[in-house]
């Protein structure tokens, strides 16, 4: 087990989230519940939530005319709005106009920068690009880097892509930062409950890849065929007519280093029939 170190935003520390890992996606349909190495794939790594409090949201927007619109809002109320001009050039020297501000929110407005720095990183690099900090920065083990991205798998619309990059987090010094690409027109939002990014760890170690040879080959084959013989007998039929089996987790088991670890991290996902082998159903 590789021991990663959590770092509080350090403009807003206590503020947000801590990372979470888990397994199940709002917008994937329920089917999704049946495919363990999808809900697998959702947990690789932690998901990552805004410096905020679960009562405030912000959205920025890219305006038709290149230029950021930055709104918060704390209890469901208007606070601020913000509108971001970039110069021409390099994009340095830009300029933040407040374009209303509520007196009465607790906010004073020598903290307004402050506030707009803990939540956004870069903004317009690339063109309609923005930066969502997070609430943790990692430190990570000699030899491990740190893969920022967005939440996999998540089919919410619209969808805006971000950016994946691999960070060396052993020894850079990297505040949490996941940058949206939005076309003109296009906005995200955040808010302290929702996650904005994800991120996983990797060893930093060269790989070769090369064809396997006849007789691994050969055992792939029959390891496959073998495997596709074995699901029927572990069939099952929900009410609805569902057919499903619960192969791939008991093989998962059986192959765990230390099953006791296995059925304990099962336990944690919420899965039901763990001690028979089946964290989730997966579809024949």
């Amino acid at each position: 087990m590789i021991d990663v170190k959590l770092v509080p935003n350090v403009l807003r520390p206590g503020a947000g989230l801590l990372p979470t890992s888990e397994g199940r996606r709002a917008w994937l349909p329920q089917q999704s519940r049946f495919c363990p190495v999808l809900e697998d794939g959702n947990k690789m790594g932690f998901l990552v939530y805004p410096p905020l409090h679960e009562d405030e949201t912000f959205q920025v927007r890219f305006e038709e005319d290149g230029n950021f619109r930055f709104t918060f809002y704390k209890q469901k109320q208007l606070v601020l709005t913000v509108l971001k001009r970039l110069s021409a050039g390099t994009g340095e020297g830009g300029t933040d106009e407040l374009v209303s501000f509520d007196e009465q929110s607790g906010l004073k407005r020598e903290s307004i920068t402050r506030l707009m720095n803990t939540v956004l990183g870069v903004v317009g690099a690339p063109i309609g690009g923005v930066g969502l900090r997070g609430a943790h920065d990692f430190i990570t083990p000699p030899g491990w880097d740190t893969i920022y991205t967005g939440v996999l798998n998540d089919l919410n619309r619209p969808h805006v892509p971000v950016l994946t990059v691999q960070v060396q987090t052993d020894w850079f010094t990297h505040p949490t930062e996941f940058r949206y690409a939005l076309q003109p027109g296009e906005a995200v939002s955040a808010s302290g409950y929702a996650p904005i990014g994800q991120v996983f760890f990797v060893p930093r170690t060269e790989l070769s890849v090369g064809l396997a040879s006849k007789e691994e080959q050969a055992k792939f084959v029959k390891d496959l065929d073998d495997y596709w013989d074995r699901k029927p007998k572990l069939a099952e039929y929900t009410s609805y007519g569902g057919v499903y089996d619960r192969q791939y987790r008991a093989e998962a088991r059986d192959h765990a280093a230390d099953p006791a670890e296995w059925f304990a991290a099962a336990a944690a996902d919420g899965v039901d029939d763990a001690s028979h082998g089946g964290v989730e159903a997966e579809r024949l």
